[in-house]
């Protein structure tokens, strides 16, 4: 119990409540499933170990009352799992059994791939629930929840996540507070550990004349940067570049297999009433068709936090990332980010982290204002931060808000955005689209039975037409991610018709 008693006499309240939270999740889990039922992951980082102690905390909770309430340290009877992979640092790996040693864990070695590992343990014990040191912000944290069913495709099981709604300072805050012993490699600058080929240290923590020298991790003041120290991989087909040398048939599984896709939103009664006209959303579409992912839909609502709740409900299911601007405030009608939070059955509640932000920016002059505004969608919020931006962008799931009022700022905010996923390696870079445009001069009748059927034979690539007057001339659009089979769509057009009837324009 020196984990519960450190929390409770420490003086800080945040803490107190993540702590109070979390031991709660365990606690319940503890309820609905028996000890041969349960499980963790252990894999030597940060959260795992803070989940561990969580862990040990939650059970001795959950057992009081009863004869073994403040049990013997190694009275920890709940499984542990341990993924061993040939990449992975020695010092995680000796972390792991000497921490496994210290608190007497059961623990389970597996070798093999994640997935194949998780089968073979669920097939030979009755496992259903298994609790995982999941944050967000992690790459597998997307729509997940504290109790979330695995994945389709995956052996069946509970995944538990305790810890899902803690920061990068709440982790440091309580291993500190604790005093439990952690990894060294983060006393050697490491902030967020994966293998040996894609971990280094986190420059942003590199001591000042040297070349080889880092401040331990729970120095690093923005903990949205903890990922900085994830190396970029080389190889392209690991970072989602596509090649571009397969033409024919294939390139419509390619097509298919390389589609990501965004929704756009903007929020905003000036516009529906014709007051502004709406030149982000269009902006966001070529930004988004310059790294390869295709728009699923871009809509108008009103600031009216149902009428926002229910298309962000609508597009966050369907797209991969859901970008959302307008209605971001203090004003009455600045509705987003609490239809956002009804969106995904949360409550807004006070940020500190974002609060203080604000506090640099208001100052004491509008405290109400700005407390309403540090008011953020719960447990779901990521606030990412970027040195060439006062207020950090805000992200909950898959859905990115955007504070931008104007082209100029909402670049800016993009490049940003880019910045912090591509070092963070959240983002999937694809083969941006290319684009040509012919013009004709003959009719929409002469001309529609020839383009159906050439769409039929390119699948992969789009084939629009537009007139900028309705007596002007027809532009046929081909838009793709391969030049070639572009240029081959437009030759296919040419020998439909009469030599001369298509020109290319810009």
């Amino acid at each position: 119990m020196e984990i519960d008693k450190a929390i409770r006499d420490c003086d800080d309240r945040r803490l107190q409540t993540k702590y109070n939270n979390a031991t709660y999740v365990i606690q319940r889990a503890l309820a609905l499933y028996s000890i041969e039922e349960a499980s963790f992951s252990f894999n030597g980082g940060k959260d795992s170990t803070v989940l561990l102690h969580l862990l040990r905390a939650g059970y001795f909770l959950h057992k009081k009352g009863q004869n073994n309430a403040n049990g013997d340290l190694k009275d920890f009877p709940i499984r542990t799992i341990y993924f061993e992979s040939p990449s992975a640092f020695p010092e995680i790996n000796s972390f792991t059994y000497d921490t496994a040693a210290t608190y007497g864990l059961q623990i389970d070695t597996i070798c093999t791939d994640f997935k194949s590992g998780l089968e073979t343990l669920l097939k030979n014990n009755p496992i259903r629930a298994i609790f995982l040191g999941v944050r967000i912000g992690d790459p597998t944290a997307v729509g997940q929840e504290q109790f979330s069913p695995s994945s389709p495709g995956w052996p069946a099981f509970m995944r538990v996540n305790p810890i899902l709604d803690w920061s990068y300072r709440d982790v440091w805050a309580f291993l500190l507070t604790c005093k439990v012993n952690y990894c060294s490699l983060y006393d050697q600058g490491y902030t967020s550990i994966g293998s040996i080929f894609d971990t280094v240290p986190n420059s942003l923590l590199s001591i000042s004349n040297s070349s080889n020298k880092f401040k331990p991790a729970y120095l690093l003041t923005d903990g949205r940067l903890e990922r900085a120290g994830r190396a970029k991989r080389s190889s392209s087909s690991t970072c989602g570049q596509l090649p571009a040398d397969s033409n024919g048939l294939n390139n419509l599984e390619l097509h298919k297999n390389s589609m990501r896709t965004a929704s756009i939103i903007a929020v905003g009664d000036e516009i529906l009433f014709g007051i502004v006209e709406d030149q982000l959303g269009p902006f966001l579409c070529r930004k988004l068709h310059s790294i390869g992912w295709s728009v699923f839909q871009v809509s108008v609502v009103h600031n009216n936090i149902d009428s926002v709740a229910e298309e962000v409900e609508r597009q966050k299911s369907k797209s991969d990332m859901v970008f959302i601007y307008g209605g971001v405030g203090p004003l009455h009608s600045d509705v987003t980010l609490a239809g956002i939070a009804k969106a995904f059955g949360v409550r807004l509640a006070p940020d500190e982290e974002f609060e203080e932000y604000l506090r640099h920016i208001i100052g004491d002059q509008c405290t109400g204002d700005r407390n309403e505004m540090a008011q953020l969608p719960e447990g779901i919020t990521e606030l990412w931060h970027h040195d060439k931006l006062s207020v950090p962008l805000i992200k909950c799931v898959n859905v990115v808000i955007l504070s931008a009022t104007n082209v100029l700022e909402l670049g800016k905010q993009w490049d940003c955005w880019i910045e912090l996923a591509k070092s963070g390696d959240l983002l999937l870079l694809l083969e941006p689209y290319v684009s040509k445009h012919v013009t004709t001069n003959l009719s929409d009748v002469e001309v529609a039975q020839p383009l159906s059927k050439l769409c039929l034979e390119f699948p992969d690539i789009y084939i629009g037409c537009h007139r900028k007057t309705r007596h002007g001339s027809l532009i046929v659009s081909f838009k793709g991610k391969d030049q070639a089979r572009l240029e081959s769509a437009i030759k296919a057009l040419h020998k439909k018709f009469q030599p001369g009837a298509f020109h290319e324009v810009n």
